[in-house]
C-alpha cells in the first residue's frame, strides 16, 4: 500500500488488517533478535598517546569491536577494518586528534569500506610492529579497541644516557670557555678612563699577583670543546658507563591510567610527572650522574615494562613517585614503600599494594603478549634479601628528608608486594608523595615551590644513601 493507512474506509482497513495478519502468521516463527544487534556499536571517544616509546590509539565504545588490521607498503599504513561500526561524529574526532610532532604517524584517513565496516588508515612516518587489542569494560572505561604502535627498532637506553653525559659535558665546557674568553677579551680590551678606574680600585682591593698571570690566562686557555656526540667509540662508551650512577625515575600510572583523581580534578598522573622530571633535571646536574626515567610524557607504561627498562640500564637505584587516595578525604601524609617476599607489613601496605598492582588492568595490557602474572611472579622468585635490605636504607634516608617537610603518614618504612619494584638485582622504593584525596594536600602537591621543596628532599635522601653505600665501583653496563 502506497498511501496513507488512514485514507482507507474503515472496513476496508479492518480487512486489510486482517489480510496482513494472515499473511504474517503464515511465516515460520523465527527467535527474537535484540533490537542492539541490528544497530551499530556507538563511540564513547577516541584518544591518542603519542611517545618516543610508542603511540597509543584507543577507541571506547558501548560494546566489543571485532577489527582486523594489516600491514601496507610505499608509502608505510596501517588499515584496521572495525566490524559492526558506523561511520560517524565521534570517530571523525580522530583525524584532528593527531598532532604533526607524533613520532608514529603521520596522518589519518577514515572512511565507510562496507555497510557496517568501517576502514581506518593510519599514514606512518616509519615501519611499526603493530599491536591491536580489546580491553573489556573497567573502572571508568568502557570497552576498548587499542591499536600500539611500537618501532622496529627499540631505541638503546644506555646509548641515550651516554649522549645524554657528552651533551651536558659538551654544554659546560662550553660555559667555561664562553666565561675564560669574556675575561681574556677584557684583559686585551683598550683602557678607557673609567675602566681604567675601575681596574685601578679593583687592583686596590685585592692582593697583587705575579706579572705573568695574564700570559699564563692566554696560554692555558682550553681547546674548543669537541663537537655534539654522533656515534659513540664503544671503548670510550664503556668508560663513560662504567663511572656512571644511573637512577631510574618512574613516574606513575599515565596515558590510559590517570591514577588517583583530587577534590579539584589534580590528576596523579601529571602531578609525579611534574616531580619526575624535577628530580630528573635535579640530580643530572650531578656530572656522574644520569637518569633514566620510564616515561617522560603522559603515556601509559605496564608494570613490567617499567621494571625491564631500570634493567636494561642497570640501574643503581629505582624511585617510583605516587600521590595516593584514600576512600575519605581525611587520610594524610607521606609514605615509604619496600618491596616485601612474605607479606605486607600493614593492612595500609598490602592495600596499598593491591591498589597500585591495578594499574595495568586500568592502563591497558595487552594480556596476549604479556603474560604479566607470570612474569611478575618470576621477578619476585628472584628477588634477594640483599636487594630488599639495600632498599630500606634507601627508604629510611629518603623518609627521614620529606619528614623535615611534611607530615609522615607513618614514621617508618613499610613493606608490600609492590609489582613495580620487583627488579631482583635494584634497590626499589615506591614513595607516596601525599594525599591527592586530601583537599589540603592536594593544593600542596599542585604547587610548584612545595614540588621543588620535595624534589630536595628526595635527592638529599638519595645522596645520603650513596654517602653510606657507595654504588660498584667497576658496574659494567655493556654498550
Amino acid at each position: 500500500m502506497n498511501g496513507d493507512m488512514n485514507d482507507i474506509p474503515s472496513r476496508g482497513r479492518r480487512k486489510a488488517l486482517g489480510r496482513m495478519g494472515a499473511t504474517v502468521l503464515s511465516f515460520p516463527v523465527l527467535p527474537a533478535v535484540p533490537a542492539l544487534a541490528a544497530s551499530a556499536a556507538n563511540i564513547v571517544a577516541v584518544r591518542v598517546w603519542p611517545a618516543s616509546d610508542y603511540t597509543r590509539v584507543t577507541i571506547e565504545s558501548d560494546r566489543q569491536l571485532a577489527a582486523k588490521s594489516f600491514m601496507a607498503a610505499n608509502p608505510d599504513r596501517l588499515v584496521i577494518d572495525i566490524d559492526g561500526l558506523e561511520l560517524n561524529a565521534g570517530l571523525k574526532e580522530l583525524l584532528g586528534k593527531v598532532k604533526p610532532d607524533d613520532p608514529f604517524i603521520a596522518g589519518v584517513r577514515v572512511g565507510q569500506n562496507q555497510p557496517r565496516v568501517v576502514r581506518i588508515v593510519l599514514d606512518l612516518k616509519q615501519t611499526v610492529a603493530p599491536q591491536v587489542f580489546t580491553i573489556e569494560p573497567v573502572a571508568a572505561y568502557q570497552n576498548r579497541l587499542v591499536l600500539d604502535l611500537y618501532p622496529t627498532r627499540e631505541r638503546d637506553p644506555l646509548l641515550d644516557l651516554v649522549r645524554g653525559k657528552e651533551a651536558a659535558e659538551t654544554a659546560a665546557a662550553q660555559s667555561v670557555n664562553d666565561a675564560l674568553g669574556e675575561l681574556i677579551g677584557r684583559i686585551d680590551r683598550p683602557l678607557t678612563a673609567a675602566s681604567s678606574a675601575e681596574q685601578a680600585a679593583s687592583a686596590a682591593a685585592t692582593p697583587s699577583r705575579p706579572a705573568s698571570a695574564t700570559a699564563i690566562a692566554k696560554i692555558d686557555t682550553p681547546p674548543p670543546p669537541a663537537p655534539p656526540l654522533k656515534e659513540v667509540a664503544p671503548e670510550m662508551s664503556q668508560t663513560k658507563l662504567d663511572r656512571l650512577i644511573v637512577i631510574a625515575i618512574d613516574p606513575g600510572h599515565g596515558g590510559e591510567d590517570p591514577g588517583a583523581i583530587g577534590p579539584s580534578g589534580l590528576r596523579e598522573k601529571d602531578v609525579v610527572l611534574a616531580i619526575g622530571k624535577k628530580l630528573r633535571d635535579r640530580l643530572n646536574t650531578n656530572p656522574r650522574i644520569r637518569v633514566m626515567m620510564t616515561r617522560d610524557a603522559d603515556f601509559f607504561v605496564p608494570l613490567n615494562e617499567r621494571v625491564r627498562k631500570a634493567r636494561r640500564v642497570q640501574a643503581d637505584l629505582f624511585v617510583s613517585i605516587h600521590a595516593d587516595a584514600f576512600i575519605t578525604p581525611k587520610a594524610r601524609g607521606a609514605s615509604v614503600f619496600a618491596l616485601s617476599t612474605s607479606g605486607a607489613s600493614s593492612t595500609n601496605a598490602r592495600w596499598m599494594a593491591d591498589k597500585e598492582n591495578a594499574a595495568d588492568v586500568i592502563g591497558g595490557v595487552n594480556t596476549k603478549v604479556v603474560k604479566d602474572a607470570g612474569v611478575l611472579r618470576a621477578m619476585l622468585d628472584m628477588s634477594t634479601s640483599a636487594q630488599i635490605k639495600d632498599s630500606l636504607k634507601l627508604g629510611g634516608e629518603v623518609l627521614g628528608q620529606i619528614g623535615k617537610l611534611a607530615k609522615l603518614h607513618k614514621g617508618s618504612v613499610e613493606q608490600a608486594g609492590f609489582a613495580v619494584l620487583k627488579a631482583p638485582d635494584v634497590p626499589s622504593i615506591l614513595v607516596e608523595t601525599a594525599f591527592i584525596s586530601n583537599p589540603e594536600e592536594e593544593a600542596r602537591l599542585r604547587d610548584p615551590d612545595y614540588q621543588d621543596d620535595l624534589v630536595k628532599a628526595l635527592a638529599t635522601g638519595i645522596a645520603r644513601y650513596f654517602a653510606k653505600n657507595p654504588p660498584l665501583a667497576a658496574r659494567h653496563r655493556a654498550l
